[in-house]
């Protein structure tokens, strides 16, 4: 069975740096795409940053220039590079992947989601 895995999440004072990092397990055959999504309570998930398989990327606006998705295929592991913080960048954040893996129930393609890991940053 497919887990994703975050972790790297802390406090830390603006204009400082995280590193967030997130490990898949279990039989992954394709990684379509994969990203970092976060959430602030009362609001929707909205999207930091995407990655697809191919290396194209995209990046929220508010996160531009601060913020660098990468991989490392091997590792089955990506990460979220976060310079410059904000304190408008507290929430929670998701690692999300598109495979195809085997979800427990036999073999397909969709969309899993982390727990999520808390970044809070003050000014």
């Amino acid at each position: 069975q497919v887990q994703l895995v975050e972790s790297g999440g802390a406090s830390v004072q603006a204009g400082g740096s995280l590193r967030l990092s997130c490990v898949a397990s279990g039989r992954i055959f394709i990684v379509n795409a994969m990203g970092w999504y976060r959430q602030v309570p009362g609001k929707q998930r909205e999207l930091v940053a995407a990655l697809t398989g191919r290396g194209t990327t995209n990046y929220g606006d508010s996160v531009k220039g601060r913020f660098t998705i990468s991989k490392d295929n091997a590792k089955k592991t990506w990460y979220l590079q976060m310079n410059s913080l904000k304190p408008e960048d507290t929430a929670v954040y998701h690692c999300n992947a598109d495979l195809v893996a085997d979800s427990g129930s036999g073999y397909g393609r969709r969309d899993y989601w982390g727990q999520g890991t808390q970044v809070t940053v003050s000014s």
